[in-house]
């Protein structure tokens, strides 16, 4: 399942989305996800699916691999839809042992679980089309104006850049952990609650070690390096819109503006 996992890693291609700005790609994806939560009912979801349908035809291959990425959200999908269930009250449709089922309970729990998955799969796209390196200049360029009150632009772009970048590093040696505990007789899937507790600290206590050891690391190569920042420094590739990037950011407006007018309509 932690293989599965696909935020933070970047899979190369030559798709439209690929080719995008990633300035144009952070901002669409920034004003479709406000869109999605904009939308007032289960209605909205099928425009959005057919909008992030739409979106997948440009991706190509990669919307394979943000599909995937979905499995290890199983959990918390499915905690959300049944917490929103029975947590909405209205027209009784069954029992859940102590809790009723209502029928204004499932249509909210449907609305909001599919509104995280296509928030999440649209950021999933994001990652998957656009290379560590130039989503740490366009994090750089869209902040760029918050400099003036004295933002540390250059070193918050390369810290949430560092940030999704470690994540598949961290999959990677917790699977590894994992086997190893496996090899040895260790199994965190098997007994009580309180075993599975205990089972997690051999696997807890070296991740976090590993991890600490990789940040050292890194601050040590940074510093042998002269790294001072964003004082002074420049880029090989300057990024500016094309034509492609302006028709990015266009459809994802008019994805923003059908999804207030809806508001407004009370649909």
């Amino acid at each position: 399942m932690l293989g599965n996992i696909t935020l933070g890693q970047f899979v190369p291609g030559d798709s439209l989305v690929h080719r995008l700005s990633p300035i144009s790609k952070i901002i669409a994806m920034i004003i479709s996800a406000a869109s999605i939560m904009m939308f007032p009912d289960v209605t909205g979801l099928l425009i959005t699916a057919g909008y992030i349908l739409l979106v997948a035809v440009f991706t190509g291959r990669t919307v394979l691999f943000a599909l995937r990425g979905l499995k290890p959200l199983w959990i918390l999908l499915a905690f959300t839809f049944l917490f929103q269930s029975i947590a909405i009250p209205g027209e009784t449709l069954f029992n859940l042992g102590f809790f009723d089922i209502s029928k204004e309970g499932l249509q909210k729990a449907v609305f909001i679980t599919g509104k995280l998955l296509f928030v999440v799969l649209l950021a999933s796209i994001v990652t998957l089309t656009t290379s560590p390196i130039a989503l740490n200049h366009g994090l750089e360029r869209l902040l760029n104006p918050f400099k003036k009150v004295g933002l540390p632009v250059h070193e918050l772009a390369m810290m949430i850049t560092i940030a999704l970048r470690f994540i598949p590093i961290l999959i990677t040696e917790a699977d590894i952990i994992i086997k190893a505990q496996k090899s040895r007789g260790s199994d965190m899937t098997r007994g009580n609650p309180v075993d599975r507790v205990k089972a997690l600290v051999p696997f807890i206590v070296p991740l976090l070690v590993g991890s600490l050891r990789r940040a050292d690391e890194l601050a040590v190569a940074m510093e042998s390096r002269c790294y001072q920042g964003g004082v002074g420094r420049t880029t090989m590739h300057q990024m500016n819109m094309k034509v492609i990037d302006i028709a990015a950011v266009t459809v994802s407006l008019f994805y923003l503006t059908l999804a207030i007018t809806l508001r407004l309509a009370g649909w």
